[in-house]
């Protein structure tokens, strides 16, 4: 029914002053810290103990009964859990301590956080096995908490603690009244700090002095972490905060907050309630039930937190056995620190980069050595030096190639045989020096008497391929040529025979004169003939003309004239 109500605050949760107020009205004595740190215990025993007790409260006439629980090992076996489950806080979920221990397997459990009683919503700040569940945006409660490293947190927290990444927290939860610090009651300082008006039971000063059920957590002085409970009812029975204070102190709790009380006040063993709550039951009030309440504090079996130990080791009985290269509670840190600029840290130490070595990464490579860590070997002959990082050779003067074994090509001289020779006539030149007065090793003269007579070779070919190619092609083909040649000697042949045939015919004739046609008649006679004839005609006066001696006629003689003659 919630009709045992206990709330600090009238007008919501919270003093709406900053944490620099918080740190401005605290004693000097704490200079600028407003929380208190203590290592946790670790020991390996039993999870837990709790003891449950009935004790009279000095002063009065009033008895007292709860729950007091030591955890041993509070950073593997304590965690915050949201009402249900993951997200109660986020559905505004309000689930009984009994519902929420049994789901999540708890040993021991007891109500922690304070929440709207209406809208059922987480108030405060909440950290759930490193998930941050709720951010309270700064404001001024006292605080539990436990970071990554163990620690154990009490007190005031800025935001900027609240969000701190280098040592996280893991668990967190939000009170009201800082109970004790450094062993002394500290209720007059943190009513200062968290002053507000309050809801139901009036001034704060009402909400620390009433009688009433109460909760609270706080550690001793080797670390382990207090769970505190007593049954009450509001106003009846029960005990004060200054009661509840005094009863921590002399049990030698160091530093503890209170938690949300009044009918929320319950204790948990193995998933079945042990306190008596003072909210009645509904409809039937005769009898009293748990109330649905926020958060709680779980004491369970050891666990690796992160469960998996950041991927870097295994879990074993609640201890993370870290992998090689790792360390830390959570295996969640490389056993190498620093590799200074020029490397990394890797699970197997410091990867080094290109040209560096040693155990920080801070020794540059040897010569002949070069790559990540200096652990490639260089392959530069003839004395060449590689470059550490990459391996390139830089070779000596007259070397060339990727491992400095090819002589500089001719007309290149220096380092890498990157110079050019500026010799007469394009003559080589020294490898090494570059000098054009050089008396060239025997191999290279035979190269170049090689390459001369090879280049030779080739220019008399190239020549006469160009000479064959330029030269004027004949009219007429070999073949035509042929056919010539075997007519004209045909026809010299056919010449020579006739010739030889009229020299025959005139062999025969010269042998037979009466088969010849003609005969020669010698001009004298012919003359002498002709001479009487005219000197007759003159004589005689007669004829019709004179034949000159100029004009005078050769007869031919014949066989068929030889009469007339």
């Amino acid at each position: 029914m919630d009709d045992d109500l206990l709330q600090p605050y009238a007008d919501g949760h919270g003093p709406t002053h900053s944490h620099r107020h918080v740190r401005s009205c605290q004693s000097i004595t704490h200079g600028n810290t407003t929380h208190e740190s203590w290592p946790s215990s670790n020991h390996s025993g039993p999870v837990a103990e709790s003891m449950l007790f009935v004790s009279d409260v000095p002063g009065s006439s009033r008895q007292v009964y709860g729950h007091m629980t030591v955890v041993h090992d509070p950073l593997r076996t304590v965690s915050v859990l949201e009402p249900g489950g993951t997200d109660g806080c986020k559905m505004n979920q309000r689930v009984s301590v009994e519902e929420t221990a049994k789901a999540a397997g708890c040993l021991y459990a007891q109500n922690a956080g304070f929440f709207n009683t209406s809208s059922g919503a987480c108030l405060g700040n909440v950290v759930s096995n490193s998930r941050m569940v709720k951010d309270s945006h700064g404001v001024q409660n006292a605080q539990f908490g436990i970071r990554r490293d163990g620690s154990l947190v009490f007190g005031y927290l800025s935001q900027e603690d609240v969000l701190d990444q280098s040592n996280p927290f893991v668990q967190l939860v939000s009170g009201v009244i800082w109970l004790l610090r450094d062993g002394e009651v500290y209720i007059n300082q943190s009513m200062e700090a968290e002053c507000d008006k309050t809801q139901e039971t009036g001034l704060l000063s009402t909400f620390v002095d009433v009688v009433s059920a109460r909760t609270a957590v706080g550690h001793d002085a080797e670390g382990k972490l207090i769970l505190f409970h007593i049954d009450g009812q509001t106003g009846q029975r029960g005990m004060s905060l200054w009661e509840v204070a005094e009863f921590l102190k002399k049990y030698g709790v160091i530093n503890a907050i209170n938690l949300d009380g009044g009918g929320s006040s319950t204790f948990v063993v193995n998933g079945s309630l042990a306190s008596y709550p003072s909210d009645h039951c509904n409809p039937d009030n005769r009898w009293r039930c748990g109330r649905n309440v926020s958060t709680i504090l779980c004491v369970h079996q050891r666990r690796c937190r992160p469960a998996n130990c950041s991927g870097h080791g295994d879990c074993v009985d609640g201890h993370c056995r870290c992998q090689e290269g790792w360390q830390g509670a959570a295996c969640d840190s490389l056993v190498c620190q620093t590799c200074g600029p020029h490397g990394f840290c890797t699970p197997n130490g410091c990867a080094c980069d290109a040209g560096w070595r040693g155990k920080n990464c801070s020794q540059e490579c040897l010569p002949g050595f070069y790559g990540d860590g200096c652990n490639q070997t260089c392959s530069c002959n003839n004395g060449g030096s590689c470059d550490p990082v990459s391996g390139r050779c830089t070779c000596p003067p007259g070397f060339r190639g990727n491992t400095c074994q090819q002589l500089c090509s001719l007309g290149f001289f220096g380092p890498n045989c990157t110079q050019e020779c500026h010799c007469d006539n394009l003559c080589p030149c020294d490898p090494q020096t570059g000098s054009c007065n050089a008396t060239l090793r025997e191999e290279t003269n035979s190269t170049l008497h090689r390459a001369g007579h090879c280049l030779a070779k080739q220019m008399f070919t190239s020549w006469r391929r160009e000479k064959e190619a330029n030269r004027e092609q004949p009219y007429l083909t070999e073949r035509t040529w042929l056919i010539i040649t075997f007519i004209l000697a045909f026809l010299l042949s056919l010449s020579l025979l006739v010739h030889i045939i009229q020299a025959c015919c005139s062999s025969v004739a010269s042998h037979f004169p009466e088969r010849q046609d003609y005969s020669y008649v010698p001009l004298a006679d012919i003359n002498g003939a002709a001479s009487r004839t005219r000197n007759k005609a003159v004589v005689s006066g007669t004829g019709d003309f004179e034949l000159d001696d100029s004009d005078s006629q050769d007869e031919i003689w014949s066989p068929s004239h030889s009469g007339r003659l």
